[in-house]
């Protein structure tokens, strides 16, 4: 009779892993969806677009610019003229006379020497540059999230789907113990051990179904979508083997290709970049102007004209004093590039912790996965033995149920670690600055 109980309970357990996967949204499925719906990553993105334009703000400090001016006007005047009559006799005459004066000009300004305009044009190409490396680490991290949220309601689904298994096992131990204790083989003591551990796994059951309703909820408020049923570990599962193997290479790689510091040097430059733009503001600017002008009754003396002025050449500003400003701001803007200089070295520091631990998690999750792979092959040979133990006489109620939860631990830790591993490869990758889109494809093969 207890060992029909195991068969079912090993039956139900294999069914309830297995559950939902017909129509499942599979890793890749979930990523693409966070690419399009997760709130953050749309976020980084318009920032990376917005930061593109920054090249051609840059660039039209350097470039002609063209302006046009047109205006009309209705005019009432007052005109006293003081003369002679014809005898000489000092004379006086008033007109009002009544016009419409019109101004139409167009001016091309061309920079010949503008400092100012020649950093903006860097600062421009180097923020552009630093939007995209600032993407790439957004991408990054859209990229861990996801999947550590896929793989967070896969665990949680494994608790729910083992706390389940456990319970009604316990559930189906209680008849069990209750049937031979009536007929007069069985004890209270067992059944007291059974109901306490029925009471346990009631409350580890519910436990588990929160913990999986929050891990969804998180999933869809990535994904953007409700994510239904969601792949599962395949069978076989073999974890590969990072390479390279030393922290030390990885660091030389995290150093060269890491996302976030190449956005944070940008900074710097752009910063450095910052300090010679301000003090361009104490060099002179020179200016290449052509205008063109036509006008009609444009003044009072020339109401009864019409004119048209071509003009052309060179206009030279000198800034001389300007209250202490310029220096003031040049002196921010070396604040302000020792302070970005500080930011990448303490930058540096959090990306090599990261990839240390990123690095000794994967290390440590192969030899785990191993001994967790040999815990459960054991546990399910304990039970094996306990059974038929107790049907020799030799082991007790309490021994079957100690060898049952032991066996559902490792399950549970199983999982647990090879989903550990997968998004410890992902946070290394990360971290060196060499995670795409391909490795998101290597760790969804995992999954069936």
């Amino acid at each position: 009779m207890v060992g029909t109980m195991m068969k079912r309970g090993v039956v139900a357990l294999a069914v309830a892993l297995a559950a939902g996967q017909a129509g499942a949204v599979t890793l890749q499925q979930a990523y693409e969806a966070a690419l399009k719906n997760d709130p953050t990553y749309r976020m980084s993105f318009y920032d990376k677009e917005a930061a593109q334009e920054n090249r051609i703000i840059g660039r039209s400090y350097l470039m002609p610019s063209v302006s046009a001016s047109l205006s009309s006007s209705r005019n009432v005047a007052d005109i006293d003229n003081m003369g002679t009559d014809i005898l000489g006799r000092p004379a006086r005459s008033i007109t009002h006379p009544r016009y419409i004066s019109r101004s139409n000009v167009v001016q091309l300004r061309q920079p010949i020497l503008n400092l100012d305009g020649v950093a903006r044009y860097r600062q421009g190409k180097v923020q552009a540059q630093q939007g995209e490396a600032a993407f790439a680490a957004g991408t990054d991290e859209v990229t861990v999230r996801v999947v550590s949220a896929y793989m967070d309601a896969l665990f949680a689904d494994d608790q729910v789907a083992l706390s389940k298994v456990s319970r009604d096992m316990y559930l189906e131990m209680m008849k069990v113990n209750q049937r031979l204790f009536e007929k007069g083989e069985g004890t209270k003591t067992d059944m007291l051990e059974t109901q306490a551990r029925l009471d346990l796994a009631e409350a580890q059951l519910t436990e588990a179904k929160d913990n999986a309703v929050a891990a969804r909820e998180t999933l869809a408020g990535i994904i953007g979508m409700d994510p239904g049923p969601l792949d599962r570990l395949g069978d076989g599962f073999k974890p590969a083997t990072a390479q390279p193997g030393t922290f030390e290479d990885w660091e030389k790689i995290a150093r060269e290709h890491n996302h976030e510091l190449a956005a944070a040097r940008l900074a710097t430059e752009n910063a450095r970049l910052d300090i010679d733009r301000n003090r361009a503001g104490h060099y002179p600017r020179v200016d290449f102007v052509a205008a063109y002008s036509k006008g009609d009754a444009e003044s009072i003396n020339t109401y009864t004209q019409n004119t048209v002025n071509r003009t052309i050449g060179v206009q030279v500003s000198i800034p001389i004093y300007q209250g202490g400003a310029i220096n003031a701001t040049t002196r921010q803007a070396a604040a302000n590039y020792a302070r970005a200089q500080a930011d990448v070295d303490a930058r540096t520091s959090k990306v090599l912790v990261e990839l240390r631990k990123a690095h000794s998690l994967v290390m440590s999750s192969v030899h785990k996965i191993e001994a967790l792979e040999k815990a459960v092959a054991s546990g399910k040979l304990l039970m094996t033995a306990t059974e038929q133990s107790i049907k020799g006489g030799v082991r007790i109620n309490l021994d079957l149920l100690n060898a049952q939860q032991q066996l559902y631990t490792s399950q549970r830790d199983l999982a647990q670690a090879r989903y550990t591993y997968m998004i410890g490869l992902l946070r290394l990758r990360a971290a060196a600055g060499t995670l795409d889109s391909s490795a998101v494809r290597e760790v969804a093969a995992y999954f069936r």
